[in-house]
């Protein structure tokens, strides 16, 4: 079964616009003279367990990044809605949020409801290698957790990388798809030597600055991570088949659609703020005036991630949308990886590499010992992984990772942690101990 719905009624990213469900993701949330909504507040039945396979459901439900839907969850949770929805008695309106146009929304979303199966919409999902993540797993990016009402129900990955793992140490790089040639050599050049600092690209798998961006962090050997505007089991544009293909292998397809939704403008729009929001800062390479790179950098301005634009000629109306950028909103201008690590690298370990460490591992306390044990000195291994394997919590590795990269126990490789080559050799014990 392919979910689909008809013309009349599109499904997330089958046509819909912002205006769709009465507002779209902007100004949807308006004072309302009265906060009582559709019929009765949503029922409890299910258990925390169903809560991934709610939000699964919803990604077929509920337009993408709809602050609505968002503050029903965070009122209820998603099991609550998705029962409710399901059963066709949607949940009162959240405060805030005007009746009569909740109304419609909500009916919307218990029509779509009724023709989701969620055994099909997981089982053929599984099939095409996709996997889920919601908020709380330890693959999910919680940088995404800063667009609040705005963040995805969940999303579709398809790869063979750790997603928050590969998104720790990112940039996107974002550009026109029309681009120029000059573009499409600074996108690759720059993504290669991010990628030849381990730095993962994050863009859109379009054509132009998208592609060049995604083939120049490969070239590298990084990890590469696109965020899609429709179901993982089309491929759009059909031109990028074996790039995604590429992208798969060795990176992460990320998408908030469900199988079969196809793209739109809206689509296209709504997911810059993914890009924007898995990422530290963002560079536009090449954009006209008119250009959807500018939707990103302007998400990453709004989330406080760093903006940078690459200058071009002046007489390229390509770039006048960086010039813009560079002269009226403050982005930074750069021309190279080195620039673009003066913005986001971390002092110590992106900007003044030392030499392997003046500390010696029997120092370590008991815990980072364990965390260093479990890190291979070939490939790669991600930090839930490592999590996993030394009984600790996600943040709690992410931090005793930290420090061991900061000591110069291990660093961070195309495939994950890995130990340095030139750390120091552990002292041989005192005979008697």
């Amino acid at each position: 079964m392919r979910l689909r719905t008809d013309s009349a009624d599109p499904t997330p990213g089958q046509g819909s616009t912002a205006s769709t469900d009465g507002g779209g993701a902007d100004g949807a949330l308006d004072d309302a003279d009265d906060q009582d909504g559709a019929a009765g507040d949503p029922p409890s039945a299910f258990d925390r367990s169903d809560d991934a396979l709610a939000r699964a459901c919803l990604t077929a439900v509920a337009n993408a990044g709809d602050p609505v839907m968002g503050a029903l969850l965070d009122e209820h949770g998603a099991a609550a809605v998705w029962e409710a929805l399901a059963a066709g008695r949607p949940p009162s309106a959240p405060p805030g949020v005007r009746t009569a146009a909740y109304e419609q929304r909500a009916a919307r979303w218990a029509e779509r409801a009724a023709r989701v199966d969620p055994d099909s919409l997981l089982a053929e999902s599984a099939e095409l290698g996709c996997r889920l993540l919601v908020p709380g797993d330890p693959g999910w990016p919680t940088q995404l957790d800063d667009l609040h009402l705005h963040r995805p129900y969940a999303l579709w990955v398809r790869g063979a990388h750790d997603l928050r793992h590969a998104c720790l140490r990112s940039v996107a790089v974002v550009g026109a798809r029309a681009a120029s040639a000059y573009g499409r050599h600074v996108a690759a050049d720059l993504a290669w030597g991010l990628a030849q600092r381990s730095w993962t690209v994050v863009s859109g798998g379009a054509y132009g600055i998208d592609s060049a961006a995604h083939r120049g962090g490969l070239a590298a050997g990084a990890p590469s991570v696109a965020v899609l505007a429709c179901g993982l089991d089309l491929v759009y544009p059909r031109g990028n088949e074996n790039l995604f293909a590429d992208i798969a292998a060795r990176g992460a397809l990320v998408s908030e659609h469900p199988r079969g939704a196809v793209p739109s403008r809206h689509g296209f729009l709504i997911r810059n703020r993914i890009i924007a929001a898995l990422t530290p800062g963002a560079v536009v390479v090449e954009a006209g005036l008119r250009s959807g790179a500018l939707n990103t950098a302007r998400h990453a301005h709004e989330l406080n991630r760093t903006v940078m634009a690459v200058p071009g000629p002046v007489t390229s109306a390509l770039s006048a949308g960086c010039h813009r950028l560079i002269r009226d909103s403050g982005a930074t201008c750069v021309t190279s990886a080195d620039d673009v690590m003066e913005q986001v690298g971390r002092i110590g370990t992106d900007l003044a590499p030392a030499p392997g460490s003046a500390l010696d591992p029997d120092t370590l306390d008991p815990e980072s010992r364990r965390v260093l044990a479990e890190v291979p000195r070939r490939g790669g291994t991600g930090t839930a992984a490592v999590a996993a394997a030394c009984g600790l919590d996600l943040d709690s590795a992410l931090s005793r990772l930290g420090l061991l990269a900061a000591a110069g126990f291990v660093e961070r490789g195309p495939s994950g942690w890995r130990t340095r080559a030139d750390r120091p050799a552990r002292r041989p014990a005192l005979s008697g101990r």
